[in-house]
């Protein structure tokens, strides 16, 4: 690896050749593919997310087995994307048969070759390195070292000319100088465009509808002398995944120092996460202990008074009936209950269940069954978030008792299976509805107040009977065969309706004036508003007028025509003559120049 490191570092990212001829048993395509793989400096190598392995679950569903696609958008490779895939699905797996955590089904065997080693991390080198190794390495080092080839010497020559080219004009300004004779050091422009100091290929605008002369504008001036990359980019993203690597370094250090054995599994990847269960904190009790003795000191006395009335009642169940009568807690047979936190929902597990479901499991097309998947939410890119609260133990009431056979959370008490509630000005006691053994007297029954309170009583009975009815399902559904109108109208003929032929006529003229309608709509608008037409059309006659008209015009055009042509033969005639004139007068020209020419 260091030596793939340093050989990029010198060939560049495009002579994988070159590269791989320093590395002993190692092809052109190896090297390339650990580069790209491991090696690469903006490979991302901390530990998973939660949202990165619910985004790359959505991913995988949305494009199966589009690993090149998928990797750029979570930040990872391809490798690592498919290997943390496969890692998710074994989970799911062993989650779903219920089977004991054991060995990672993808580590290697002893005596077993990576397939894919380039996406692995490195293995320390032996200490007794082979003998070829060794001359591999010597090698790769001086090839690596080597920086005096021709080219280099070459430049070292050239950098040795510059040198001394410098120094000899120096020592020539220093000598001038103490002469007396002050030389300006000429500046060598530059080639090219100096990006600082101008505008290249600067348009300048035109001026427009208003002055701008007068505005002031102060633009920013940025110094590009001190300006650096990394002033605009920010952090570096090595920088950051070494900040990450520490911060997972530093967790893993102290799993192990709270909890040895999870944190040692956790790290080799066999176990899954495990959280430490927080201490557990309950409200303030309600009751204190003194009122709970004298609860129990109570439910003893009852308990001794029954068993007395059982035994000394000879056949008279009366004393038995009154104390079965006012029991109040016959019917708590379950105790009351923290409600539980609901249970949160694995949704990383879930979808890898759904996909190994999809892939596994025969459509109906071939046979099988639909395939039974847990609810996913398609709304982003990442499943949604489930929202789990604790049941407020405090604001709820912690005396109520719940019937039987129904829940216990958030459920009003049924009448006949609560503690009566003590009104102020009656006695904590009373029992008006219960007169099964005649304890009330008629003057209170014939009270109007005593007569309310019932009619309060049953209103409030019948109510809570009326709440505790199931909620009506209106799931009907009306279904009609196939044929249902065919049969109606079937029906309807074999009922004995016979039309009348008058009828029939009607609507059948009624159809064909419509249809004529429809036509004479789609003529001219003279045969629509039905004008008069010539009854006899005279041809010979109309074919001698127009042939007339048209001798006329030709007639009146023939002297315009012979016109023009006279005035085009003239110009031309014209025109000849001065040409032969001017080509007279050259021939003059050309003979006197000849003529002088032979006298000199």
């Amino acid at each position: 690896d260091e030596i793939l490191k340093a050989a990029v570092m010198k060939y560049g990212k495009n002579q994988w050749s070159r590269i791989a001829s320093l590395l002993h048993r190692k092809s052109a395509k190896q090297c390339k593919a650990r580069w790209y793989e491991w090696l690469d400096p903006s490979i991302k190598k901390t530990e998973w997310s939660r949202e990165e392995e619910e985004k790359l679950l959505h991913l995988a569903k949305l494009m199966p087995t589009q690993w090149r696609t998928i990797a750029p958008i979570i930040g990872r490779t391809a490798a690592q994307c498919l290997e943390h895939y496969e890692y998710l699905l074994d989970k799911a797996a062993q989650r779903e048969n219920e089977e004991e955590v054991g060995d990672d089904p993808r580590k290697l065997k002893p005596g077993e070759i990576d397939p894919n080693p380039e996406t692995k991390p490195a293995r320390p080198d032996p200490v007794d390195m082979d003998e070829d190794e060794l001359e591999m390495l010597s090698e790769a080092r001086a090839r690596l070292a080597n920086t005096q080839g021709k080219k280099a010497k070459r430049k070292a020559r050239e950098k040795q000319l510059e040198e001394a080219r410098r120094l000899a004009a120096l020592q020539k300004r220093r000598e001038l100088r103490a002469a007396g004779i002050n030389v300006q050091k000429k500046r060598k422009k530059k080639r090219g465009v100096d990006y600082n100091a101008e505008i290249p290929f600067e348009k300048k605008p035109s001026a427009g509808f208003y002055d701008t002369s007068m505005e002031q504008y102060d633009a920013l001036e940025p110094n590009f002398k001190r300006l650096r990359q990394q002033h605009l980019e920010g952090e570096l993203r090595n920088e950051r995944e070494e900040r990450d690597r520490k911060k997972d370094k530093q967790k893993i250090k102290k799993k192990k120092e709270s909890d040895l054995p999870s944190a040692i599994l956790q790290t080799s990847g066999v176990a899954e996460f495990t959280k430490k269960r927080s201490k557990l904190v309950l409200p303030a009790p309600q009751i204190s202990d003194v009122e709970l003795e004298e609860v129990v000191k109570m439910g003893v006395a009852s308990e001794v008074a029954r068993q007395a009335a059982e035994e000394s009642e000879g056949g008279n169940s009366a004393s038995s009936t009154l104390l079965s009568e006012y029991s109040v807690t016959n019917n708590m047979s379950t105790g009351l209950r923290t409600p539980r936190t609901p249970a949160a929902q694995d949704r990383i597990l879930q979808e890898a269940q759904n996909l190994m479901a999809l892939t596994n499991i025969d459509t109906p097309l071939k046979g099988g069954l639909n395939t039974p998947l847990h609810e996913s939410d398609f709304s982003g890119v990442t499943p949604q978030r489930q929202q789990v609260q604790t049941p407020n133990t405090v604001l709820s009431t912690p005396f109520r008792t719940p019937g039987p056979g129904q829940a216990s959370d958030g459920m009003t008490p049924v009448a006949g299976e609560m503690t009566p509630r003590v009104t102020p000005g009656l006695t904590p006691g009373r029992t008006p509805l219960r007169d099964k053994l005649n304890i009330n007297t008629e003057d209170q029954l014939a009270d109007p107040a005593f007569a309310k309170h019932v009619q309060k009583e049953s209103l409030q009975q019948l109510r809570q009977g009326l709440m505790s009815l199931p909620v009506p399902k209106n799931d009907f559904e009306i279904v009609l065969p196939e044929n249902a109108e065919k049969e109606l109208e079937e029906t309807e003929m074999e009922s004995g309706f016979v039309e009348d032929s008058a009828d029939i006529e009607a609507r059948k003229q009624a159809q064909r004036d419509a249809e004529r309608e429809k036509e004479l709509k789609l003529r001219h608008t003279s045969v629509q508003r039905n004008l008069p037409r010539p009854t006899e059309v005279e041809q010979a006659a109309t074919e001698l007028q127009t042939f007339n008209q048209l001798k006329q015009q030709e007639d009146l055009a023939i002297p315009r025509r012979q016109a023009a042509l006279l005035e085009d033969v003239d110009r031309q005639m014209e025109r000849e003559k001065e040409l032969q004139q001017r080509y007279g007068e050259l021939l003059m020209e050309r003979e006197s120049l000849l003529s002088g020419t032979q006298k000199f």
